[in-house]
């Protein structure tokens, strides 16, 4: 029987590892995303900045698949009870993390579709050509980039409350919340 299994049997009250990986995962790589993105702003027009939006690309379609994933084993091993917690916040949790899930699918569907708009080609790690989604169109670039661009301060925005909440419930409310999220240390099981 595999740890997480008999965390489940156990009535252990933390996530197996396999979301903790997708978890920390995409967190890493929605902040590199942040400074790939920043990175290809900066750089000339030619072969580097198409190169760092290549790696943008395949670093969101990766997000995509792995958030999929993500939800696919939410429903698989549903996760652990909350915490205690007054029912507004347990509510405003609810609500945070399904807005995460819902901006981690729309954020790489809504820079494909742009680039899909912008007729740039999207690839996956340069194995896989992905189709466009959308035939080209100015107008609808525009308004795509816009959604692209205020998706990722929504994702910025619901992120930082629910650091904030994680970090008020392990030094404020003492709770063990947050402690739920990382790896055992120093455990045998």
């Amino acid at each position: 029987m595999t740890t997480e299994a008999r965390n489940l049997t156990a009535g252990v009250q933390r996530y197996g590892w396999v979301a903790m990986i997708l978890h920390w995962a995409v967190a890493c790589m929605i902040v590199a995303q942040y400074f790939i993105a920043e990175a290809a702003e900066e750089l000339p027009r030619g072969i580097a900045q198409i190169e760092m939006y290549a790696l943008h690309k395949s670093m969101g379609i990766t997000v995509l698949l792995l958030a999929l994933v993500r939800m696919g084993w939410r429903f698989i091993v549903p996760p652990p009870p909350p915490v205690v917690m007054a029912p507004w916040q347990a509510g405003a949790s609810r609500m945070a993390h399904w807005g995460l899930y819902l901006l981690l699918l729309a954020m790489p569907l809504s820079g494909w579709l742009y680039s899909s708009a912008e007729a740039f080609s999207v690839s996956w790690w340069g194995l896989v050509q992905l189709p466009d989604l959308v035939g080209p169109s100015e107008e609808l670039a525009d308004l795509l980039h816009e959604v692209h661009e205020y998706g990722f301060l929504a994702l910025v925005g619901l992120a930082g409350l629910h650091i904030a909440a994680a970090l008020k419930h392990q030094f404020i409310d003492r709770d063990g919340a947050l402690m739920r999220m990382l790896p055992a240390m120093g455990r045998r099981s």
